[in-house]
């Protein structure tokens, strides 16, 4: 089913037509929980991945042998789902018995600090599905990775991502069984398979981004918080999974996204979100899913949640091949 979004509660524009010139297309993802193949672009889905080709992992020294056994997030999640279809009451007593077993331990033991461990696949895009996706000519096909645990960086509690990009064409012979970690550090690390409704809408930059006399303009316009409609929730930009677009800076305000190489700012690829929604976006909400918002975790249906809740990939958009930056918010 197609995701079609409202159209936004104002013409900004027309308000403030300094903001015409700096719109950009975003690709809303809408990731839904289902069964995507390799075939499909997905979150959590089975990649396409060729059989002759070793799959990524982490040699990033770190403690990685405690946390939660990625087959007991995995069991966790289909018992709780079948229960929910099954009993709003929830679980069977024998079923909340299992549940109750699954606990966070040293449950790889063995591991030392630079084994190499299987990194988790997030994502992966075919650019036919997916407007936004960047033609590098690396490909057609970007797939998406990331480490169990938030142990790297500078700051030791960062995500280690990779990315793939390949010619979907050449790929040959498929791996069958796709590698996973014995164990992660956060369940809110491990993706639900969904499949995606891609939707192109249009953003404009967060608020603090804006010159500090646009600013005071809108503000001016909004008058008191709890009046009229909120340039930052329901005119900027869209929650959820996204490609493209710009970066909502929340948490610490906006900084400068430098390439390390060239200088080139760097453009936003990929967004990973928590929530497809909460209670100051629901706006964004689409049409097709209006009449879910009571559920719960229906505005959490990937049921990841990086770093502070939303990563950006931030790309070099002169080479593809020079590093990226994430960026947490």
């Amino acid at each position: 089913m197609p995701r079609t979004t409202p159209p936004r509660p104002v013409d900004v524009e027309a308000v403030f037509p300094d903001l015409a010139t700096m719109r950009r297309s975003t690709t809303r993802l809408h990731p839904r929980r289902g069964t995507p193949t390799m075939r499909d672009s997905s979150v959590g889905g089975p990649l396409l991945w060729p059989a002759d080709e070793p799959w990524p992992v982490c040699t990033i020294p770190h403690k990685r042998g405690s946390g939660y056994r990625y087959s007991e997030v995995v069991r966790e999640r289909e018992i709780r789902e079948r229960a929910r279809r099954r009993d709003p009451r929830g679980p069977t007593a024998e079923e909340a018995a299992e549940l109750a077993g699954f606990k966070r331990g040293r449950h790889a033991p063995h591991l030392a600090d630079t084994d190499p461990i299987p990194l988790i696949a997030v994502a992966q895009l075919y650019r036919r599905d997916v407007p936004g996706l960047p033609g590098t000519g690396e490909g057609d096909l970007l797939q998406v990775f990331w480490c169990g645990f938030e142990r790297h960086g500078d700051s030791r509690y960062e995500l280690h991502v990779e990315l793939r990009q390949r010619h979907s064409e050449d790929v040959g012979a498929l791996l069958a069984e796709q590698p996973v970690p014995e164990v992660v550090g956060r369940p809110e690390l491990v993706p639900s398979p969904c499949v995606l409704h891609p939707e192109e809408v249009v953003e404009h930059p967060y608020f603090m981004a804006l010159d500090p006399a646009l600013q005071d303009r809108i503000a001016a316009w909004e008058g008191p918080e709890d009046e009229g409609d909120r340039y930052i929730s329901d005119l900027s930009t869209a929650p959820g999974w996204k490609v493209g677009g710009y970066i909502a800076w929340p948490l610490t305000g906006p900084r400068t996204l430098a390439c390390s190489v060239c200088g080139t700012e760097l453009a936003p690829l990929l967004t990973a979100a928590r929530y497809e929604w909460d209670p100051s976006t629901t706006s964004w909400i689409p049409y097709e899913d209006r009449q879910d918002t009571g559920i719960r975790w229906a505005n959490d249906p990937t049921e990841v949640s990086p770093g502070r809740g939303r990563l950006t990939i931030a790309v070099c958009p002169r080479d593809a091949g020079h590093p990226f930056e994430l960026v947490s918010q």
